[in-house]
């Protein structure tokens, strides 16, 4: 008598979730399966930085003002640094609205596993949809800021301060998206060793204040054109970054093509060693965080 064996049904899944076999196996595509997640994100991360707040949004508008008002005191008066023709209350705040961007998103995506461990333990997405929806949120805060020197612009330029735009205007959105994937590719290397050595959290505070002294924010790069310490600050990818965004509102600076493109280098390869290390700590985090 011959057996007979019910056939097996086959289930048709439509998500099937296995581990990374190699290195290399990023899957940004799956990022993008996973874009309205993002952009709900994004809208979270907004939402609850003003939630419970008086002022809300106008926080944003409150910093930049007090901070330049101390360079001015300090660096400006006292300091008496120059402001390479620029005048001082835009210069110093075309340099404090594109560092808090570049801060903010350092900052906040080199805790990215360490705050999102309890989400990242429930559910399944790509979880460099994290750092990415951090990056695009503070966009958002980027243009509160930008906005503000932009009516500061207007008003000098009733003031006998000529401001001449033109086509390095349009340099802003390189310089941002510059700014944006440093801050990413260095954030995400940060936050993957954060899972192991929470050390790193602590010391950022720490590296952000001294970086932005390493940076041409508060004195413009010719400031150092006979200063020995010039070189050691144009090994700082940020430093042409600066420069480039202040070329590109008000004309002038200390612009070196080859400096540029050490930064969009710095940037790509910043984005690819994070992203490398990103996949490979985000398969056992959860055992160490």
């Amino acid at each position: 008598m011959n057996e007979t064996t019910a056939p097996v049904d086959t289930e048709d899944w439509s998500l099937v979730i296995t581990p990374k076999q190699s290195l290399f196996d990023l899957n940004l595509r799956e990022v993008w399966r996973y874009k309205d997640l993002l952009f709900l994100f994004v809208r979270r991360d907004f939402v609850a930085q003003y939630k419970q707040t008086v002022l809300g949004p106008l926080w944003n508008l409150v910093q930049p003002i007090l901070t330049t008002c101390i360079f001015l005191l300090i660096f400006g008066k006292i300091a008496n640094i120059p402001t390479d023709g620029i005048q001082p209350v835009l210069f110093y705040m075309s340099g404090i609205t594109l560092w808090n961007y570049f801060s903010v998103c350092l900052t906040s995506t080199s805790s990215t596993f360490v705050t999102n461990a309890p989400i990242f333990g429930k559910v399944y997405f790509p979880r460099l949809v994290i750092p990415l929806s951090i990056v695009v949120s503070n966009i958002a805060r980027f243009g509160i800021q930008f906005g503000l020197l932009v009516v500061m612009m207007i008003y000098y330029q009733f003031k006998g301060f000529p401001i001449h735009p033109g086509w390095p205007m349009l340099l802003i959105i390189p310089t941002l998206i510059l700014m944006a994937g440093i801050g990413l590719g260095l954030g995400i290397i940060i936050s993957s060793l954060t899972t192991k050595y929470r050390d790193f959290t602590v010391l950022m505070t720490f590296a952000i204040q001294l970086l932005m002294y390493a940076t041409p924010i508060v004195y413009p790069l010719s400031f150092l054109a006979h200063s020995r310490y010039r070189t050691l600050i144009m090994l700082n990818p940020l430093s042409s970054v600066a420069e480039l965004f202040r070329y590109a509102l008000f004309g002038h600076a200390t612009l070196i093509p080859g400096n540029i493109a050490y930064s969009a280098g710095f940037m790509v390869v910043s984005l690819f060693i994070g992203l490398l290390i990103f996949t490979r700590v985000e398969r056992t985090f959860m055992d160490t965080v």
